[in-house]
């Protein structure tokens, strides 16, 4: 596949080649590669973050607004929703107009969004909000690729996605401790309100040092019909996703949303080829590298986002750890992949994407594999390993698999290729929590009642079963007001340990997805179109 290499950085000042947005010439800090990457890394973080500080909070967010479970459960969905659906097409107005606006207007409504979100005084408002914050990293996560991938050249790009991966990965496994500092210590406003000092430097960072950076063949008119295909196709593929564990994977509206999310897909792809400047052209799946790294952080975003999902409530429900200690307990991981993330960079540049992808998925399904070992009694020094490995097998897939769909892009696409990444984890990880969420469900219905009852425990009702069922799948133990201490040990240790079946069985599969990944590993390479970016300089 070729590619228009050429870089235009006029806006609407002078239109001389050359030029920054506002027609002066670039001197100083305005467009220096690193200084780019440290301004894009902070709007990133606020966004990174965002995705689970929350979770924190929203015990305090229901005590405060007297919120339901299912409206507190919103807070969280309705965020997702709104970003998994306007990535690829946030992605393709920052190649439109421009990635340093749309990023620059994405951190602005990101922290605009977080402020309101502090001082509403209903559980509506939050979710509204919520909504908003949603669109808005929408449009921030892609310019952030985008600006990266046509400010450094080929040999720098890897590492600066490395750093890039680097601060994702630390922010969203920080995000438990720094909320759990915050809910105790301060207010569940509080985090929210810290997205706005934070935004508040982003772009008094991005007007000063990022430069518009644009392909002379960019796209010039919007495909208004394709843009409504795909937001209908994956609005309907998430809400079946996000709904399933309550209407049950066999339910009609399940499959119903199901379907009609394939319809939409099919009926977007069959318009792609009749319009003259389509939303995703489909000839940028004819590259083989570029359409494995998209089914590479799809497959790896199931393993570790739906893997984890239940590490947290064994953590916290199982050995009784507080947010924070969880969080800390992390660590390993977190550190695995702060160090990980810019040597995989350095590795990828030198021997190519192909050999670190396929041992970094090697080495997460191996750690996934040692999860499903973990027992109720399993001390820290061995949960670190496994999360220390887990973190050491993410980082070059993280870093390797966005080069190999951003880098296999032509410049001009860059914003959708960024949208495909972006879309592809966050799809990858609400169908790891579905689909292992089901795989857990299953496994503690059909063991709960035969340990129930070898315990000696007094049989259940079928609407007690129920509850009780729903209970332990997040680890907690189904323990009456009033019940005698010693029936109470015996319903936690029977609740923890179907806990513990179902994370396991989870886990396996969740290593299986990872060795299916390293076969695709071995489909990719490096980006053809990053040297799209050289000639930048600075460096």
């Amino acid at each position: 596949m070729t590619s228009q290499t050429t870089i235009d950085t006029t806006g609407p000042g002078d239109g001389t080649p050359g030029a920054p947005s506002d027609g002066a010439p670039a001197k100083g800090l305005r467009g220096h590669p690193w200084f780019t990457l440290f301004t894009v890394a902070v709007g990133v973080m606020m966004v990174a973050l965002d995705g689970t500080i929350v979770a924190i909070a929203n015990p305090a967010i229901g005590e405060d607004l007297g919120a339901s479970l299912s409206e507190l459960q919103w807070i969280t969905n309705a965020y997702f929703l709104a970003l998994a659906v306007c990535l690829i097409t946030a992605g393709k107005l920052g190649d439109r107009f421009g990635h340093r606006q749309t990023f620059l207007i994405g951190v602005v409504g990101f922290a605009a969004a977080s402020g309101a979100i502090g001082l509403s005084d209903s559980i509506a408002l939050v979710v509204t909000f919520r909504v908003l914050q949603g669109l808005f990293g929408a449009l921030l996560m892609p310019a952030a690729l985008g600006l990266l991938r046509a400010t450094f050249p080929a040999e720098k790009l890897n590492m600066a996605i490395g750093i890039w991966g680097m601060v994702i990965g630390a922010s969203t496994a920080g995000g438990p401790i720094l909320g759990g500092v915050l809910v105790e210590h301060v207010n569940w406003q509080s985090v929210f309100f810290i997205n706005v000092p934070v935004g508040v430097l982003a772009v008094a960072l991005g007007v000063w040092i990022l430069l518009d950076h644009r392909a002379r063949n960019a796209p010039r008119s919007f495909d208004l019909l394709g843009i409504a295909l795909l937001s209908a196709a994956m609005f309907c593929l998430v809400w079946a996703l996000i709904k399933a564990p309550e209407w049950g994977w066999g339910d009609g509206k399940t499959w119903g949303f199901i379907a009609a999310s394939l319809i939409g897909f099919l009926l977007f792809a069959f318009w792609e080829t009749k319009v003259k400047e389509p939303l995703i052209p489909l000839a940028l799946f004819r590259s083989v590298p570029l359409s494995a790294g998209v089914v590479l952080m799809v497959l790896m975003a199931i393993a570790f986002m739906g893997g984890l999902f239940f590490v947290t409530f064994y953590l916290q429900n199982v050995h009784g750890m507080s947010p924070i200690d969880a969080g800390l307990h992390l660590l390993p991981l977190t550190g695995m992949m702060i160090v990980g993330s810019p040597l995989a960079g350095v590795m990828i540049t030198k021997v190519g994407p192909r050999i670190p992808l396929a041992v970094g998925m090697a080495f997460t399904a191996l750690a996934m594999y040692g999860m499903s070992t973990l027992e109720t009694d399993t001390g820290s020094a061995v949960m670190s390993l496994w999360f220390a490995l887990l973190g050491l097998g993410l980082a070059p897939v993280m870093v390797g698999a966005t080069e190999v769909i951003v880098g296999n892009a032509p410049l001009e696409l860059s914003g959708v290729a960024g949208g495909l990444q972006q879309a592809a984890m966050q799809i990858g990880g609400s169908l790891g929590t579905a689909v292992l969420g089901a795989v857990m469900a299953s496994k503690v219905d059909n063991d709960l009642e035969g340990n129930w009852a070898k315990a000696g425990l007094p049989p259940l009702t079928p609407e007690q079963a129920g509850q009780a069922s729903e209970a332990v799948q997040v680890g907690v133990a189904p323990v009456a007001k009033g019940t005698p201490p010693e029936i109470a040990v015996k319903i936690t240790d029977v609740a923890h340990d179907t806990f513990i079946s179902g994370m396991s069985l989870a886990s396996l599969v969740a290593a299986g997805v990872a060795a299916v990944a390293v076969l695709v590993a071995f489909l990719t390479k490096r980006g053809e179109n990053a040297e799209a970016g050289a000639g930048v300089g600075h460096i």
